[in-house]
């Protein structure tokens, strides 16, 4: 075997690179995917962000924790083929088409508190399919039980 420096690779390799698959969701079937990716593993304790509405924009779109809801979604090779850059608030607010709203509903402390479940973090994306409120389930139920 003979020894080469990488310059010297470099200049003799033939280099075959497979270009990234890229593969085309609309944003329901981004929220699905992730939706999908949660309620596999129901019972699993996810991280929430800690105050988003007080942060300026700025800082809101880099905030990110270890095992949140956001990191669940990034460790799919699907929906990184799907242009998923990173598991910042941010990037989940764009990628999925979310208002910070809607984001700050599916997971903010100040709904759920420290910690929350996979399965609980599901229903609530689920309820944004159609531009909904992850919230709105919930006073839907509640004006029902009033009214009726």
């Amino acid at each position: 075997m003979e020894y080469r420096t990488s310059k010297e690779l470099e200049r003799v390799a033939e280099l075959y690179v497979e270009p990234p698959q890229v593969v085309e969701l609309t944003p329901t079937e981004r929220l699905e995917r992730w939706a999908k990716l949660l309620e596999g593993h129901p019972r699993r304790h996810l991280s929430t962000l800690n105050g988003t509405e007080y942060f300026a924009a700025s800082v809101r779109d880099e905030l990110r924790c270890d095992d949140s809801p956001i990191s669940v979604a990034f460790a799919d090779p699907m929906l990184r083929a799907a242009g998923m850059k990173d598991d910042t608030y941010g990037e989940a607010k764009r990628f999925f088409s979310l208002s910070d709203r809607q984001l700050h509903a599916v997971l903010c402390y100040c709904h759920l508190g420290a910690m929350t479940t996979a399965d609980s973090t599901a229903r609530r994306v689920r309820a944004l399919i159609g531009g909904g409120n992850a919230q709105q389930g919930f006073w839907s139920r509640a004006w029902r039980m009033i009214a009726g």
